[in-house]
């Protein structure tokens, strides 16, 4: 099995090596990773600037390939620029950070797998649920067995799996549940502050949703200390809308 890993929160992260460490135990891994932190780019491509590639050790020893690019640039390059032929499996993660509900509209982690599902390559998406303290490692082999799992059994075209895990250690998480997307907004909060010029600026935070209580939910199921997978579609059309909107009967 041939893997193509990459991530947003940057090639020296420490979400990407500790999974790269699971995966090189059953696959061969090409590690193609942004330069620096992406996180929040969404779907972004670099278009209007040329993309720089460096080869990166880790531990003495070659890593992967760094690019001045987006997630999404990351899969692209990889699989057009470094790799001979499509990977059997495109991987994003482990993101720092939960990408559950509304965040995966915003993730640059979740985008990696959106664009290798766009490519035809079955992919996932791992996030750990914390910002702080986060321990890996447990995320890190469930990836790689997730991983093995995807490439048997395959998936839809374009269909992706967003997973999310608790950061706890195995004997305290309740279990894995197969889940719905949440969809309840991130509500944004603008902090007003002043710097030493006293010019104001803003400095944009995200409020936490409500989360209902649904199981059945990613949202509510990770916050219990359940790991979700959540499988994704990228195609977003409401089909039953476009007949809707094909009897409203319009006229040029």
């Amino acid at each position: 099995m041939n893997i193509l890993l990459t991530n947003d929160d940057g090639i020296y992260a420490p979400g990407i090596a500790a999974l790269a460490k699971e995966l090189r135990k059953i696959a061969n891994v090409t590690i193609v990773a942004p330069d620096m932190e992406r996180s929040a780019v969404s779907h972004a491509i670099t278009l209007a600037h040329p993309i720089w590639m460096k080869k990166v050790n880790r531990d003495k020893k070659f890593f992967g390939h760094a690019i001045s690019g987006t997630p999404a640039d990351c899969v692209k390059f990889g699989v057009n620029v470094i790799l001979k032929k499509k990977p059997d499996l495109v991987v994003s993660g482990i993101n720092f950070g939960d990408n559950d509900g509304c965040s995966v509209f915003y993730s640059g982690t979740v985008a990696g797998a959106r664009e290798g599902a766009l490519m035809g390559i079955p992919s996932i998406a791992i996030s750990l649920a914390t910002f702080v303290n986060g321990d890996f490692r447990y995320a890190a082999k469930l990836g790689a067995k997730i991983a093995q799992k995807t490439f048997k059994e395959k998936l839809p075209l374009a269909t992706f799996l967003n997973i999310n895990v608790p950061n706890l250690p195995k004997t305290r998480i309740k279990g894995i549940h197969a889940t719905n997307q949440g969809l309840i907004p991130i509500h944004g909060k603008f902090h007003k502050r002043f710097d030493p010029n006293l010019r104001e600026y803003y400095w944009m935070t995200g409020k936490v949703p409500q989360r209902n209580k649904d199981l059945a939910v990613d949202t509510y199921a990770l916050a219990q200390g359940y790991v979700t997978i959540t499988p994704i579609h990228c195609n977003l059309t409401d089909t039953a809308t476009v007949k809707c909107i094909a009897n409203w009967r319009l006229k040029v």
